[in-house]
């Protein structure tokens, strides 16, 4: 029995409802209803965010462990970090940020990593056929990526890349000899990832990329005309197929330094920055995703349904404990992090 009087067994099924449901409160309606008895919300946050903050705890001194100066006789390829279902084949990492409102702070950016499975898809695939139809250009490789892993964290870019680097080194991400990184472009983002993981070949969101151009084709030309579609399509077409320079030539001459849109007036010096992230031809003859979907996803479903409740918002420190919670959760691993805080020897389980 544990110092709270909850079983083990309950008090991890508990904690599992109260990351998973919308809140506390109706965490306790899902746990009664399955196993019967009376059950408060707020002991379910006594619960789940005492779990949490020992996973977040943890993960503190995994990121402290892999940055600090290892020992003399520390062999080249010793792993500071089990590997926990690394990935297969080739690898993807995509980060992000998204909002979360905090008490007393305000709204506070939470960044994200994803690292996931890259599969390309047979030709005969019904998946891979049906990516086809959904896309406006026949792509000679469709990929589709799986086995998702989930972090994040309420910190600036410089404190959240060890806890990227741990996360990477855990999926065997160091590994792979093959490896992508898409995302919007952010130069946080591609600065601590190669920081990070030098070998993942960098990318450009496909469709932030693309959204530059729409933004500059409605200053330019006026919202929802002809000629400014026409005008998209053809420097798509010349991005599909690697001609990064001849699109910077039309942006150069259209000589967007007046516009009073910074997005817009940016645009050139976007695409001169990220010139050699948007070999969009070479990325897919070489398997690689082209979008940061993982990520955009991973915010909406993983991070904002429990972040963004109405209300005051969260303690710092219990954003967190939710925050670390809801990564292992949603990456599959919540019993696996359940022992490893409550039974870090332990070889197996235990049975309740």
């Amino acid at each position: 029995m544990r110092e709270d009087h909850w079983s083990e067994g309950a008090a991890r099924v508990i904690a599992r409802h109260g990351f998973r449901e919308p809140s506390f409160e109706l965490a306790a309606e899902a746990y009664s209803d399955a196993v019967g008895g009376s059950l408060s919300g707020s002991s379910v946050r006594r619960v789940t965010q005492g779990f949490g903050k020992r996973l977040a705890q943890q993960k503190q001194q995994e990121a402290d462990q892999v940055m600090a100066a290892g020992p003399l006789d520390e062999r080249p390829d010793a792993r500071r970090v089990a590997l926990k279902d690394p990935i297969q084949g080739v690898g993807n990492v995509s980060s992000d940020g998204t909002m979360v409102l905090i008490r007393g702070e305000g709204w506070k950016e939470t960044k994200l990593t994803v690292f996931s499975e890259v599969e390309v898809l047979e030709p005969d695939s019904e998946k891979r056929r049906q990516g086809q139809r959904e896309g406006k250009r026949e792509q000679d490789n469709v990929v589709r990526l799986s086995r998702h892993s989930y972090y994040a964290s309420l910190c600036d870019a410089d404190m959240f890349a060890p806890y990227q680097y741990v996360e990477g080194l855990r999926r065997g991400f160091d590994l792979l000899e093959r490896a992508s990184s898409v995302n919007d472009g952010a130069p946080w983002i591609e600065r601590i990832t190669r920081m990070n993981f030098s070998h993942a070949t960098q990318i450009v969101d496909w469709s932030h990329g693309t959204g530059r151009l729409w933004g500059v084709a409605n200053v330019i030309y006026g919202e929802g005309q002809a000629e400014g579609a026409a005008w998209v399509e053809r420097r798509k077409d010349e991005l599909w197929t690697g001609q990064v320079s001849q699109v910077m030539a039309e942006l150069d001459r259209l000589d967007l330094t007046q516009s009073t849109i910074d997005e817009v007036r940016q645009t050139p010096g976007y695409f001169h920055t990220n010139q050699k992230r948007m070999q969009y031809d070479e990325f897919r003859a070489a398997g690689y995703p082209m979008g940061s979907g993982t990520v955009e996803s991973g915010a909406r479903n993983v991070v904002q349904p429990r972040k963004r409740r109405p209300g005051r918002g969260w303690e710092h420190d219990n954003a967190q404990a939710m925050l670390a919670g809801l990564g292992e959760l949603h990456s599959g691993r919540f019993e696996w992090a359940w022992q490893q805080v409550y039974h870090p020897g332990a070889s197996s389980p235990p049975q309740f």
